[in-house]
């Protein structure tokens, strides 16, 4: 398939999605007929959490304004976001009873139901509060492996094979995404643009101090290490940072006003400043050769979820760049959100794997599953009849049938040739695991865009020059 037949089929899968948001609250009585839900499982992304940056971190030093006073420390789950979580675990709860999977206020037996979170505070509370919508008569237990806020390996978008004939087809597919990292800035530079004004970035202590009068990119930098998420530093890590910082004031401050410090901005514009996160993550977590070895962990467990004979309901949560990985390696096509400021994996996503069968065969619908951005804002209650966005997700390569459901058969042969893609990743066993965050000692490998090696001993890839990719 070449570049141009692959972008049309991809758009054309998203029409079908867009054409078919509502799939999971809108099938009819001849579906129900004919199908009976079997199973759930949910991979979800924590809901609204405070800024990652805490006070006096680069946010703060690009805007003489002060940031929104959150209800929770720095990266953890905010209370609004625990009330529309509890919400969401209340539509569950309607949509599983409805459907007759499990009877209301539902007291799981043995292992008919698991709840599995990343040990970061947001990711455990969310799925807390998930719970407690969901089976309010149980009290639920979420497993989670590590001491509060520390990252659990499954939930972790990291490298865990690499040789230097992987590292390099990581970087060649990263450098031919959507005509490479710096079509994909060139392309966000008018919601640059956009955030310098919104923040009065001319005016901020970093601009007065002659440090920061612009966001660039010309100077960013990718880092591909073994044990270690992919990376990136230089000025486009700063735009993220404000990006998120501001799209999440934006739904904790109701879209007032202040939430853009006086600006009123449209949906839009807030879209255009969250396609400066999509960037960022894209980059990072959407090249398949990366995602296949980022999501192996997730990926595996999903499989088992799915083809496990005594789970009822299963919840896993975790982060957008988890749900971007797994996408990715399993060739998902997310739709485009409508009445979102996020535009593939909003806050507090759940990308929802449903099994039916029809007394002969099993069958999996995929949705991605939000709360659009009034009912962010509003915390407005979620019902059958005032339901989240849903939109259906495609599968690339596999055929659905009338009803919109994959074989389970087929999505099977899909988990499993993405495990083995995983499996044929030959670890180099010199390959040093990466040092802790600030530790910038090390060997590095460097190569040309052309896959030439080079001699120096630093680190990432330099993508604006288009001379070298380094390499650690």
């Amino acid at each position: 398939m070449t570049m141009k037949d692959r972008l049309t089929w991809v758009l054309a899968a998203i029409l079908i999605c867009s054409l078919n948001v509502g799939a999971q609250t809108q099938r009819d009585d001849a579906f129900k007929a004919k199908y009976e839900l079997k199973e759930v499982v949910v991979m979800s992304r924590h809901n609204i959490r405070a800024p990652l940056s805490s006070a006096g971190a680069g946010v703060t030093r690009v805007t003489p304004h002060e940031w929104f006073q959150w209800s929770s420390p720095a990266s953890q789950l905010s209370l609004r976001g625990g009330v529309l979580e509890t919400e969401m675990g209340q539509f569950f709860r309607k949509w599983v009873v409805n459907e007759g999977l499990l009877p209301d206020n539902y007291r799981p037996e043995g292992d008919d139901v698991l709840f599995y979170a990343n040990s970061r505070q947001r990711t455990f509370a969310t799925a807390k509060y998930f719970s407690a919508g969901f089976l309010p008569f149980a009290n639920v237990e979420i497993q989670h492996k590590l001491q509060e806020d520390k990252m659990d390996p499954v939930f972790t978008p990291q490298f865990t094979k690499m040789n230097a004939a992987y590292r390099q087809q990581v970087m060649d597919e990263i450098n031919a995404l959507n005509g490479g990292p710096k079509a994909w800035m060139d392309a966000v530079k008018p919601y640059l643009l956009l955030m310098e004004e919104v923040i009065d970035m001319a005016s901020s202590p970093a601009a007065l101090q002659g440090d920061t009068l612009h966001f660039t990119y010309d100077d960013t930098q990718i880092t591909i290490e073994k044990g270690d998420e992919p990376r990136m530093t230089g000025g486009y890590k700063l735009a993220n940072s404000v990006a998120d910082a501001l799209v999440l004031q934006y739904y904790e401050m109701e879209g007032s006003p202040e939430a853009a410090f006086g600006h009123t901005l449209t949906l839009d514009q807030w879209r255009g400043i969250c396609s400066v996160k999509e960037v960022y993550d894209g980059l990072l977590f959407t090249a398949h050769s990366a995602a296949v070895n980022l999501a192996y962990p997730l990926v595996s467990r999903i499989h088992d979820e799915l083809n496990n004979a005594g789970r009822k309901f299963t919840f896993l949560c975790g982060h957008d760049s988890n749900l971007a990985s797994i996408g990715s390696a399993l060739r998902l096509v997310f739709p485009e959100t409508t009445q979102a400021a996020e535009l593939h994996t909003p806050i507090g996503s759940k990308l929802v794997f449903e099994k039916w069968t029809d007394g002969q065969e099993d069958y999996v619908a995929v949705n991605l599953v939000y709360q659009n951005v009034s009912q962010l804002q509003g915390r407005l209650l979620l019902s059958l009849s005032e339901p989240p966005m849903v939109g259906s997700v495609v599968i690339e390569g596999l055929q659905a049938n009338s009803d919109g459901l994959y074989r389970l058969s087929d999505v099977n042969t899909r988990f499993e040739e993405t495990m083995a893609a995983y499996d044929a990743i030959v670890d180099d066993p010199t390959e040093v695991e990466a040092p802790q965050q600030g530790n910038n000692e090390g060997t590095a490998a460097v190569y040309s865009l052309q896959g030439q090696r080079l001699d120096a001993p630093q680190r990432g890839i330099n993508i604006m020059n288009g001379t070298k990719v380094l390499f650690p």
